[in-house]
């Protein structure tokens, strides 16, 4: 295919090249190349057995974006990362209990530093289970070769040092020196995963701060918050002074008024570690909700979600009670995904506003049906994932793209997956995997949505001119290129005010072709009815939505949650305008500003001869969910 023809959205080539595109001779892949590497390795490595013809036609369903597989994929398939790690390197969504002093944080930090956002569930029926831990324990940074542990140059060796800062509160009560002048100089090269290297600073800080939190608790037990707190800080620790992303999901108690004012930005003293991960609660009845779960939704903090776990167990589709789902007890980071006890699971993507015919979209929806499931077949290095994952087989392909389509397009969703749930029968039958017990879902897609300029998975349009801000690492060379192309670039800033050299910020004009269903043309209602709709025709696991919501709709929002929450898996919240979140992914403009911050602007259309890194593998930009 002509490199032009490929329909991209307005700022799909950057963030394609941002992201996906890994260096082929002495410059990066274009999309072709991409594609022709990701279609080869689902038979080279996953043993998709794909045909020649079949081959041809997964790759011309990804060449005109009418499907893809996940981000992960795109960025990792074809490469050695695969064969030596297998599953996990693939992964999209991963979820731990916290029951256990130890495991459930180094297992997330270890899924954190593969590219996989994590959720955590910190209900007090869960970490109190925690032991009390010991205090006065000193952990001390000792860069000689006779500390106690000299922390390896790799991924393990972090994770063994977080283990050992764990051991000495929960285990032994005694402290120990460590030392880092193994590990890599900040601005190191990372093979594999690619990127640089954050050097050791990060890492001392981290584990310095988890000990300090442990420390101070003198005979308690860990309270929700400082399950937070750790988890946030590991989550910092995989991001600071480094270009990978770290997505995160706090799930707690609907009535735990400690947890839910951790994000309370008026109350003051949040740390800046918090904006690692989305909060959430479990209720199955909104009545259980404490009132202080509706004090963020005021602009004065961020609007916890709501999951559902009740519901996640017992169906699939709306009312569909014969795929029950027992084990999951919790989400992914985005909330689409329900996931049991060290699960992972792998996602893909329709572009329905593409599809043609539901013929094409039931093709579309097998291979990339295929790919996900050889994917979960492979081998997984961490006993307990391998385990559960080959047990459920659970994927999530999404749909995106939903409110720009049309209403025929639409309507084929629910014959469809009923032709998916009868081919995973067929297939597993055949090649003798388990059944699936989960089989579609829609994500945010905040990042291959932009690919093709489609609106973001069951979203509307955020508005019909908008600012869409990227986030990348500090002077890789596609933000020196954004800058040579006239585009607005700045440092990111921390809650406390402060800068992060790191990472720089993008902010690229944007519009939706005329006609497109906008937030403005519909109330949060609308919006709540759409996951309704989504959760019945076509999602078996959830619909992950952020509804943008204005101040004087709140008692509707209540209304209607207390006649339909019974049926809703997850959903979150967050104001249209106000919502107080600074450098904020999209940002409302008027057409004049658009046009005039166009006129500024060289379009980044061609990058050639630029050799950069991975700069994101996932589609959570920051702690929160892409559209948000």
């Amino acid at each position: 295919m002509d490199t032009s023809t490929i329909p991209w959205g307005e700022v799909g080539y950057p963030v394609f090249k941002r992201t996906y595109a890994r260096k082929f001779g002495e410059r990066t892949e274009e999309w072709p190349e991409t594609v022709d590497r990701v279609v080869k390795a689902c038979n080279d490595q996953l043993g998709c057995g794909f045909t020649e013809k079949e081959g041809d036609e997964l790759r011309e369903i990804m060449l005109s974006l009418k499907g893809t597989v996940a981000g992960r994929f795109l960025w990792q398939l074809g490469t050695d990362t695969v064969d030596r790690l297998g599953l996990p390197s693939l992964q999209n969504c991963a979820f731990v209990v916290v029951d256990d002093p130890i495991r459930p944080f180094t297992w997330a930090f270890e899924m954190l530093m593969l590219g996989s956002g994590v959720g955590f569930n910190i209900q007090r029926h869960n970490i109190g289970k925690l032991p009390v831990p010991y205090t006065n324990v000193k952990i001390e940074r000792k860069d000689t070769n006779d500390a106690d542990f000299i922390v390896p140059d790799s991924r393990e060796g972090w994770v063994e040092l977080l283990n050992r800062v764990l051991e000495a509160s929960f285990v032994t009560g005694k402290g120990f020196t460590f030392a880092t002048h193994l590990i890599r100089s900040k601005g190191s090269p990372i093979k594999g995963f690619g990127g640089t290297a954050s050097g050791p600073e990060d890492l001392v800080w981290g584990m310095m701060e988890i000990n300090k939190i442990l420390n101070s608790k003198w005979g308690d037990n860990l309270s929700s918050v400082d399950c937070l707190d750790i988890m946030n800080i590991i989550g910092r620790i995989v991001v600071a002074g480094n270009v990978r992303r770290s997505a995160q999901i706090a799930i707690g108690d609907a009535d735990d008024e400690l947890y839910m004012n951790a994000k309370r930005w008026d109350l003051g003293n949040i740390p800046n570690w918090r904006a690692m991960s989305n909060n959430s609660v479990v209720c199955s009845d909104i009545s259980q909700l404490h009132p202080s779960f509706w004090e963020g939704y005021s602009g004065n903090g961020e609007p916890y979600g709501l999951i559902n776990l009740d519901a996640s167990r017992r169906m699939g589709r709306t009312h569909e009670t014969w795929y029950p789902d027992p084990g999951v007890q919790g989400f992914n980071p985005c909330a689409e995904q329900g996931l049991a006890n060290f699960e992972t699971c792998c996602l893909a993507e329709i572009y329905l506003p593409n599809i043609t015919s539901y013929e094409e979209l039931r093709k579309v929806a097998r291979y990339l049906y295929r790919v996900n499931k050889h994917s979960l077949a492979i081998k997984c290095a961490v006993p307990e994932t391998e385990d559960i994952v080959h047990k459920n087989m659970r994927m999530g392909i999404g749909v995106t793209g939903y409110l720009q389509a049309t209403e025929e397009q639409r309507s084929w969703l629910s014959d469809c997956y009923v032709y998916l749930r009868e081919y995973d029968k067929e297939y597993s039958s055949l090649c003798g995997f388990p059944e699936s017990v989960k089989l579609t879902t829609v994500k945010p897609s905040g990042t291959l949505s932009l690919l093709a300029g489609v609106t973001p998975g069951a979203h509307p349009a955020y508005s019909q001119y908008y600012i869409r801000r990227i986030r990348m690492a500090s002077n890789t060379p596609l933000v020196l290129a954004a800058k040579k192309s006239g585009y607005p670039v700045e440092f990111v800033r921390n809650f406390d005010g402060t800068e992060d050299h790191s990472t720089e910020v993008v902010s690229f004009p944007c519009k939706f072709p005329e006609g497109t269903k906008l937030a403005n043309d519909m109330t949060a209602i609308d919006q709540l009815e759409v996951i309704k709709r989504l959760q019945k025709d076509w999602s078996d696991n959830a619909v992950s939505v952020t509804i943008y919501y204005r101040l004087h709709e709140l008692d509707a929002i209540k209304e209607w949650l207390r006649e339909n929450y019974a049926n809703v898996k997850s959903v979150s919240f967050l104001l249209h305008n106000d919502h107080g979140f600074d450098q904020a992914p999209l940002e409302e403009i008027t057409k004049a500003k658009y046009e005039e911050m166009s006129k500024s602007v060289t379009p980044l259309v061609s990058i050639d001869g630029i050799l950069f890194d991975d700069v994101s593998i996932d589609d959570c930009d920051t702690g929160a969910c892409p559209v948000r």
